[in-house]
Protein backbone atom coordinates (compact mmCIF):
# COMPACT_ATOMS: atom_id res chain seq x y z
CA UNK A 1 0.00 0.00 0.00
CA UNK A 2 2.64 2.05 0.69
CA UNK A 3 4.51 1.49 -2.27
CA UNK A 4 1.90 2.25 -4.80
CA UNK A 5 1.15 5.47 -2.82
CA UNK A 6 4.81 6.16 -3.63
CA UNK A 7 4.90 5.82 -7.11
CA UNK A 8 1.62 7.83 -7.47
CA UNK A 9 3.59 10.62 -6.04
CA UNK A 10 6.99 10.07 -7.68
CA UNK A 11 4.49 10.06 -11.25
CA UNK A 12 2.48 13.12 -10.28
CA UNK A 13 5.73 14.92 -9.46
CA UNK A 14 7.17 13.91 -13.25
CA UNK A 15 4.23 15.17 -14.74
CA UNK A 16 4.42 18.50 -12.92
CA UNK A 17 7.68 18.90 -14.04
CA UNK A 18 7.36 18.28 -17.69
CA UNK A 19 4.13 20.53 -17.87
CA UNK A 20 6.35 23.41 -16.04
CA UNK A 21 9.34 23.05 -19.26
CA UNK A 22 6.47 23.41 -21.40
CA UNK A 23 5.07 26.41 -20.46
CA UNK A 24 8.85 28.09 -20.48
CA UNK A 25 9.11 27.09 -24.31
CA UNK A 26 6.26 29.14 -25.04
CA UNK A 27 7.42 32.28 -26.24
CA UNK A 28 6.65 35.45 -25.19
CA UNK A 29 4.01 37.53 -27.11
CA UNK A 30 5.90 41.02 -28.71
CA UNK A 31 5.53 44.22 -26.60
CA UNK A 32 4.12 47.25 -28.31
CA UNK A 33 7.50 48.96 -27.33
CA UNK A 34 9.36 45.88 -29.42
CA UNK A 35 6.80 46.99 -32.53
CA UNK A 36 7.38 50.36 -32.06
CA UNK A 37 11.37 49.74 -32.24
CA UNK A 38 10.75 48.00 -35.58
CA UNK A 39 8.70 50.49 -37.70
CA UNK A 40 10.92 53.41 -39.70
CA UNK A 41 11.79 56.71 -38.02
CA UNK A 42 12.75 59.62 -40.65
CA UNK A 43 14.25 63.28 -39.55
CA UNK A 44 15.01 66.42 -41.25
CA UNK A 45 16.89 69.45 -40.17
CA UNK A 46 18.38 72.34 -41.02
CA UNK A 47 22.25 72.52 -40.45
CA UNK A 48 22.04 76.46 -39.51
CA UNK A 49 19.56 78.54 -37.83
CA UNK A 50 18.87 81.25 -40.62
CA UNK A 51 19.17 81.95 -44.35
CA UNK A 52 19.30 84.69 -46.22
CA UNK A 53 17.55 85.29 -49.80
CA UNK A 54 19.93 82.89 -52.52
CA UNK A 55 22.19 81.81 -50.32
CA UNK A 56 22.77 77.67 -50.38
CA UNK A 57 21.66 76.10 -47.08
CA UNK A 58 22.17 72.73 -46.25
CA UNK A 59 19.48 70.40 -45.34
CA UNK A 60 19.67 67.12 -43.14
CA UNK A 61 17.95 63.99 -43.93
CA UNK A 62 17.89 60.78 -41.77
CA UNK A 63 16.25 57.58 -41.39
CA UNK A 64 16.52 54.85 -39.00
CA UNK A 65 14.83 51.83 -40.61
CA UNK A 66 14.99 47.70 -39.66
CA UNK A 67 17.76 46.21 -42.10
CA UNK A 68 15.08 44.57 -44.20
CA UNK A 69 13.56 47.36 -44.94
CA UNK A 70 13.74 49.73 -48.76
CA UNK A 71 13.69 53.13 -48.05
CA UNK A 72 14.08 55.58 -51.00
CA UNK A 73 14.98 59.13 -50.20
CA UNK A 74 13.46 62.19 -52.51
CA UNK A 75 15.71 63.65 -55.63
CA UNK A 76 15.63 66.63 -57.35
CA UNK A 77 12.14 65.83 -58.93
CA UNK A 78 10.71 66.00 -55.72
CA UNK A 79 8.92 69.73 -54.03
CA UNK A 80 10.71 71.14 -51.95
CA UNK A 81 8.70 74.42 -51.33
CA UNK A 82 9.55 77.00 -50.46
CA UNK A 83 12.87 76.03 -51.45
CA UNK A 84 14.53 75.17 -54.74
CA UNK A 85 16.80 72.28 -55.32
CA UNK A 86 20.34 73.00 -55.73
CA UNK A 87 22.18 69.77 -55.19
CA UNK A 88 22.50 66.69 -52.83
CA UNK A 89 25.01 64.41 -51.40
CA UNK A 90 24.91 60.81 -49.55
CA UNK A 91 26.56 58.67 -47.15
CA UNK A 92 26.33 54.90 -47.72
CA UNK A 93 23.62 52.82 -45.16
CA UNK A 94 25.22 51.94 -41.99
CA UNK A 95 23.73 49.16 -39.77
CA UNK A 96 24.20 48.54 -36.15
CA UNK A 97 22.73 46.63 -33.20
CA UNK A 98 20.02 45.57 -35.88
CA UNK A 99 19.39 49.22 -37.08
CA UNK A 100 20.31 50.84 -40.55
CA UNK A 101 20.79 53.98 -40.88
CA UNK A 102 20.14 56.73 -43.94
CA UNK A 103 21.44 60.01 -44.41
CA UNK A 104 21.34 62.56 -47.42
CA UNK A 105 21.96 66.37 -47.48
CA UNK A 106 20.76 68.88 -49.73
CA UNK A 107 21.83 72.22 -50.86
CA UNK A 108 18.89 74.53 -51.44
CA UNK A 109 18.11 77.98 -51.77
CA UNK A 110 15.43 80.17 -51.32
CA UNK A 111 13.68 83.44 -52.64
CA UNK A 112 10.82 83.40 -50.23
CA UNK A 113 10.10 86.79 -48.11
CA UNK A 114 8.49 84.72 -45.33
CA UNK A 115 10.33 85.44 -41.69
CA UNK A 116 10.04 81.73 -40.79
CA UNK A 117 10.14 79.15 -43.25
CA UNK A 118 9.46 75.56 -42.86
CA UNK A 119 10.34 72.53 -45.00
CA UNK A 120 9.12 68.63 -44.60
CA UNK A 121 10.28 65.92 -46.89
CA UNK A 122 8.88 62.26 -46.52
CA UNK A 123 10.57 59.25 -47.50
CA UNK A 124 9.19 56.36 -49.45
CA UNK A 125 8.57 53.04 -47.91
CA UNK A 126 8.85 49.84 -49.71
CA UNK A 127 7.22 46.94 -48.53
CA UNK A 128 6.81 44.45 -51.08
CA UNK A 129 4.07 45.58 -53.81
CA UNK A 130 2.74 48.65 -51.79
CA UNK A 131 4.31 51.68 -50.64
CA UNK A 132 4.04 54.23 -47.71
CA UNK A 133 5.29 57.91 -47.52
CA UNK A 134 6.81 58.55 -43.75
CA UNK A 135 6.84 62.23 -43.26
CA UNK A 136 9.31 64.16 -41.36
CA UNK A 137 8.61 66.72 -38.54
CA UNK A 138 8.66 70.43 -40.07
CA UNK A 139 12.13 71.90 -40.00
CA UNK A 140 11.97 75.79 -39.49
CA UNK A 141 14.68 78.25 -40.13
CA UNK A 142 14.50 81.73 -39.82
CA UNK A 143 14.95 84.61 -42.68
CA UNK A 144 17.57 87.16 -42.23
CA UNK A 145 17.01 90.27 -43.43
CA UNK A 146 20.00 92.27 -45.15
CA UNK A 147 17.86 95.75 -46.46
CA UNK A 148 17.06 98.21 -43.14
CA UNK A 149 14.04 98.26 -41.73
CA UNK A 150 11.51 101.21 -42.71
CA UNK A 151 9.53 103.25 -40.12
CA UNK A 152 5.92 102.59 -41.45
CA UNK A 153 5.08 106.66 -41.56
CA UNK A 154 8.21 106.69 -43.82
CA UNK A 155 7.12 105.48 -46.90
CA UNK A 156 9.29 104.20 -49.97
CA UNK A 157 12.63 105.09 -50.34
CA UNK A 158 13.37 107.71 -52.69
CA UNK A 159 14.68 106.46 -56.32
CA UNK A 160 18.14 107.56 -57.59
CA UNK A 161 18.41 108.28 -61.50
CA UNK A 162 21.19 106.55 -63.29
CA UNK A 163 21.14 106.65 -67.50
CA UNK A 164 25.10 106.19 -67.69
CA UNK A 165 25.47 102.80 -70.04
CA UNK A 166 27.26 99.89 -68.59
CA UNK A 167 29.49 97.53 -71.11
CA UNK A 168 27.70 95.04 -71.47
CA UNK A 169 30.16 91.64 -72.92
CA UNK A 170 30.27 90.91 -76.54
CA UNK A 171 28.02 87.47 -77.17
CA UNK A 172 28.53 85.48 -80.19
CA UNK A 173 25.33 85.82 -82.05
CA UNK A 174 24.46 81.54 -83.00
CA UNK A 175 21.18 82.21 -84.60
CA UNK A 176 22.23 84.14 -87.21
CA UNK A 177 25.60 82.43 -88.01
CA UNK A 178 23.61 79.13 -88.45
CA UNK A 179 21.20 80.76 -90.38
CA UNK A 180 24.13 82.63 -92.54
CA UNK A 181 26.03 79.51 -92.52
CA UNK A 182 22.32 77.50 -93.40
CA UNK A 183 22.19 79.80 -96.59
CA UNK A 184 25.81 79.36 -97.91
CA UNK A 185 25.42 75.63 -97.88
CA UNK A 186 21.88 75.95 -99.37
CA UNK A 187 23.94 78.07 -102.27
CA UNK A 188 27.04 75.84 -102.53
CA UNK A 189 24.22 72.61 -103.02
CA UNK A 190 22.53 74.94 -105.59
CA UNK A 191 25.84 75.66 -107.48
CA UNK A 192 26.48 72.54 -107.25
CA UNK A 193 23.52 70.96 -108.88
CA UNK A 194 23.24 73.81 -111.64
CA UNK A 195 27.00 73.44 -112.65
CA UNK A 196 27.61 69.73 -111.81
CA UNK A 197 28.44 69.21 -115.47
CA UNK A 198 30.71 71.65 -115.89
CA UNK A 199 32.44 71.23 -112.20
CA UNK A 200 33.18 67.94 -113.04
CA UNK A 201 34.48 68.51 -116.75
CA UNK A 202 37.03 71.21 -115.10
CA UNK A 203 38.11 68.73 -112.46
CA UNK A 204 38.20 65.61 -115.19
CA UNK A 205 40.22 68.16 -117.46
CA UNK A 206 42.51 69.28 -114.06
CA UNK A 207 43.63 65.70 -113.42
CA UNK A 208 44.12 65.00 -116.91
CA UNK A 209 46.63 67.92 -117.00
CA UNK A 210 48.16 66.67 -113.83
CA UNK A 211 48.67 63.54 -114.59
CA UNK A 212 50.04 64.29 -118.22
CA UNK A 213 52.52 66.47 -116.69
CA UNK A 214 53.66 64.09 -114.14
CA UNK A 215 54.10 61.65 -116.89
CA UNK A 216 56.43 63.88 -119.33
CA UNK A 217 58.60 64.98 -115.99
CA UNK A 218 59.51 60.94 -114.95
CA UNK A 219 59.91 59.90 -118.81
CA UNK A 220 62.14 62.79 -119.16
CA UNK A 221 64.00 61.29 -115.96
CA UNK A 222 64.33 57.94 -117.72
CA UNK A 223 65.46 59.23 -120.97
CA UNK A 224 68.12 61.40 -119.19
CA UNK A 225 69.28 58.27 -117.39
CA UNK A 226 69.35 56.09 -120.50
CA UNK A 227 71.23 58.93 -122.36
CA UNK A 228 73.80 59.15 -119.81
CA UNK A 229 74.29 55.23 -118.53
CA UNK A 230 72.96 53.61 -122.22
CA UNK A 231 71.52 50.86 -119.85
CA UNK A 232 68.93 48.95 -121.83
CA UNK A 233 67.17 48.60 -118.09
CA UNK A 234 66.01 52.27 -118.36
CA UNK A 235 64.76 52.02 -121.78
CA UNK A 236 62.33 49.09 -120.86
CA UNK A 237 61.44 51.58 -117.72
CA UNK A 238 61.16 54.73 -120.20
CA UNK A 239 58.99 51.90 -122.11
CA UNK A 240 56.80 50.41 -119.36
CA UNK A 241 56.01 53.99 -118.21
CA UNK A 242 54.98 55.17 -121.23
CA UNK A 243 52.47 52.13 -121.41
CA UNK A 244 50.89 52.57 -118.23
CA UNK A 245 50.38 55.87 -118.82
CA UNK A 246 48.21 55.09 -122.04
CA UNK A 247 46.84 52.58 -120.26
CA UNK A 248 45.42 54.85 -117.29
CA UNK A 249 44.77 57.75 -120.38
CA UNK A 250 42.21 55.68 -122.35
CA UNK A 251 41.26 52.99 -119.71
CA UNK A 252 42.57 50.17 -121.81
CA UNK A 253 45.21 48.38 -120.34
CA UNK A 254 48.46 47.68 -123.08
CA UNK A 255 51.00 46.59 -120.76
CA UNK A 256 50.34 42.72 -120.98
CA UNK A 257 49.78 43.34 -125.15
CA UNK A 258 52.87 42.22 -127.90
CA UNK A 259 54.15 44.86 -130.10
CA UNK A 260 52.00 43.85 -132.97
CA UNK A 261 48.66 44.36 -130.55
CA UNK A 262 49.59 47.49 -129.43
CA UNK A 263 50.36 48.78 -133.43
CA UNK A 264 46.95 47.13 -133.93
CA UNK A 265 45.37 48.81 -131.23
CA UNK A 266 46.61 52.45 -132.18
CA UNK A 267 45.57 51.91 -135.92
CA UNK A 268 49.42 50.98 -136.83
CA UNK A 269 50.39 54.35 -136.39
CA UNK A 270 53.75 55.28 -137.78
CA UNK A 271 55.05 56.79 -134.62
CA UNK A 272 54.35 53.75 -132.42
CA UNK A 273 54.82 51.06 -134.82
CA UNK A 274 58.96 52.65 -135.94
CA UNK A 275 59.48 52.63 -131.79
CA UNK A 276 58.03 49.89 -130.69
CA UNK A 277 59.61 47.72 -133.53
CA UNK A 278 62.80 49.06 -132.79
CA UNK A 279 62.57 49.22 -129.10
CA UNK A 280 61.78 45.07 -129.82
CA UNK A 281 65.17 44.85 -132.09
CA UNK A 282 67.45 46.16 -129.42
CA UNK A 283 66.44 44.89 -126.32
CA UNK A 284 65.13 41.77 -127.50
CA UNK A 285 67.48 40.83 -130.28
CA UNK A 286 70.53 42.25 -128.94
CA UNK A 287 71.43 44.51 -131.46
CA UNK A 288 72.56 47.25 -129.55
CA UNK A 289 75.69 49.48 -128.70
CA UNK A 290 76.59 52.37 -126.55
CA UNK A 291 77.71 54.64 -129.99
CA UNK A 292 74.60 53.28 -131.92
CA UNK A 293 72.20 56.98 -132.36
CA UNK A 294 69.24 54.92 -133.78
CA UNK A 295 67.81 54.44 -130.11
CA UNK A 296 67.50 58.38 -129.96
CA UNK A 297 64.46 58.68 -131.46
CA UNK A 298 62.08 55.94 -129.41
CA UNK A 299 62.00 58.05 -127.18
CA UNK A 300 60.42 61.05 -129.16
CA UNK A 301 58.00 59.37 -131.35
CA UNK A 302 56.79 57.89 -128.35
CA UNK A 303 56.06 61.23 -126.30
CA UNK A 304 54.75 62.95 -129.30
CA UNK A 305 52.50 59.81 -129.66
CA UNK A 306 51.60 60.57 -125.88
CA UNK A 307 50.99 64.15 -126.55
CA UNK A 308 48.57 63.56 -129.76
CA UNK A 309 46.31 61.14 -126.56
CA UNK A 310 46.30 63.49 -124.32
CA UNK A 311 45.06 66.22 -127.06
CA UNK A 312 42.25 63.69 -128.37
CA UNK A 313 41.30 62.91 -125.04
CA UNK A 314 41.33 66.72 -123.91
CA UNK A 315 39.03 66.92 -126.99
CA UNK A 316 36.71 64.44 -126.48
CA UNK A 317 36.04 65.35 -123.36
CA UNK A 318 35.44 68.81 -124.12
CA UNK A 319 32.86 67.78 -126.45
Amino acid sequence: MKGRRLFRGVFLWAGLLLAGTGVAQVPAAPTAADTAAQQPVARGRFRQATVQVGEIIEFELTSSHAPALEIIFPDSAASFAPFEYVSRRYRPTRTRQGRSLDQAVYRLRTFSLDSVLTLSVPVTVLRGRDTLLLPTAPARVRLQRTAPALEPAAGPPALRQNLQALPVATRFNYPYWLAGLGGLLLLAGGLVLGFRQRLRLRYRRYRLRKNHAYFLAQYARHVERFTLSRSLTNMERAITLWKNYLSTLTSFNITSLTTREIVARYHHDPAVQQALTLADRVIYGNQFSEEDAETDPIFDLLRQFADRQYERVIMQEGE
